[in-house]
């Protein structure tokens, strides 16, 4: 049976960060359970779809999925369970802000078989945290961190950003020593982007924020790379950390380019050499599926070609690169004859380590690989 992993979008949270530019909706709790009914529905058109295929991992995302009511997070989960091939699930993960979560939440997560919780923490520094517009504290993380200890959850997910406005390489250092003392399983190490259309991107625009120089900013990322593999943290994509054993295994579906389904407004989805992404607004969201429709807002064929260029990309920020002998079983061609001269170029500029079995990035090309990304495009 084929594998698939499946993400499902959960578009609400308390209120948008200065940061954020994910498809959510603060302030909506009215629209709540109207919303997971079609999200059911969705699900119920997929039924025949998916039953050549065994899912994987499981990814509540959004949004902040730990915002609303556990018994609707029971209510998609169930349906999943009851409907789907689930016998081989390895990972369920649900993002959650601290601030959000309660033991009750918490407890009933664990009964429904959650197993991974991500917590978007981004700083333990109480005023770059309002600086950005979360909603939380360094306290309440420590005390929802606490209760998902008490309760026995055994694989936690720290997302941290480094690049913000008035943050300094001191604040970076405190903040991942901390994390790391704790002894979380997997950390998430990203770096600020002004995304278009964000009130941060407008705040720098109209220069009432500063952001740390570039220089400062990439120390900022290779300290983080330092600290975290003293510590025993595998440094296995460009901006993710894990303990031995504790990869994010639903991300790795996505760089490894394999099959996944996505629920949920603005959800994406690629299986059989197509890529589809469903409607970004309540209304034509719920048309479709009023009808019976599957809600696809558009969808492209991927060719060969760009599947090769994907496969590429995506596997190339795995800091183990690039098997060649994978390539070659997938593709049923080396990858030598296709790209051959564009990788001799980067290791000749020291971008890309190559030997007989692997290609992947330096050091200076992880900074760099946006670079060797343009020249692998079809």
């Amino acid at each position: 049976m084929k594998e698939i992993g499946v993400y499902i979008h959960i578009p609400f949270c308390i209120s948008k960060c200065y940061y954020c530019d994910f498809i959510s909706y603060p302030q909506s709790t009215d629209k709540i359970d109207e919303y997971i009914d079609f999200l059911i529905l969705e699900m119920e058109l997929y039924r025949e779809i998916l039953k050549e295929y065994t899912i994987k991992t499981i990814f509540l995302g959004g949004g902040t999925p730990s915002c609303i009511e556990d018994k609707l997070i029971a209510k998609v989960l169930h349906f999943i369970y009851k409907n789907f091939n689930t016998e081989e699930v390895e990972e369920i993960t649900i993002e959650a802000n601290p601030g959000t979560l309660c033991e009750q939440k918490l407890k009933s997560y664990k009964a429904l078989g959650i197993n991974r919780i991500s917590l978007g923490v981004q700083s333990l520094d109480d005023s770059l945290l309002k600086d950005i517009g979360r909603i939380h504290n360094s306290l309440d993380f420590y005390k929802n961190y606490e209760t998902i200890r008490n309760l026995g959850f055994d694989n936690v997910n720290v997302d941290l950003i480094f690049g913000l406005p008035n943050q300094t390489i001191h604040h970076c250092e405190t903040t991942l020593k901390e994390i790391i003392k704790l002894g979380v399983e997997h950390i998430s190490y990203y770096s600020l982007i002004l995304e278009e259309n964000t009130l941060m991107k407008r705040f720098y625009q109209e220069g009432k924020i500063e952001l740390p120089d570039e220089d400062t900013e990439r120390y900022m990322y290779h300290r983080g790379v330092e600290l975290l593999k003293e510590n025993s943290y595998e440094h296995y994509e460009i901006s993710n950390f894990s303990k031995k054993g504790f990869q994010c295994k639903h991300n790795l579906t996505y760089w490894e380019l394999r099959p996944y389904i996505g629920f949920g407004i603005a959800a994406h989805s690629n299986v059989a050499h197509k890529r589809f992404w469903n409607y970004e607004n309540f209304k034509d969201y719920y048309k479709n599926l009023k009808q019976r429709r599957l809600p696809i807002a558009g969808e492209e064929k991927i060719s060969r070609e760009m599947e090769i260029a994907e496969y590429l990309i995506m596997g190339l920020r795995l800091t183990k690169g690039i098997d060649k002998q994978e390539f070659i079983h997938r593709f049923h061609t080396s990858v030598d004859s296709i790209y051959g001269d564009v990788f001799n170029k980067y290791e000749n500029q020291g971008l890309i380590y190559m030997d007989e079995r692997w290609i992947r990035f330096t050091p200076l090309g992880l900074d760099l690989s946006n670079i060797v990304y343009v020249d692998l495009l079809p």
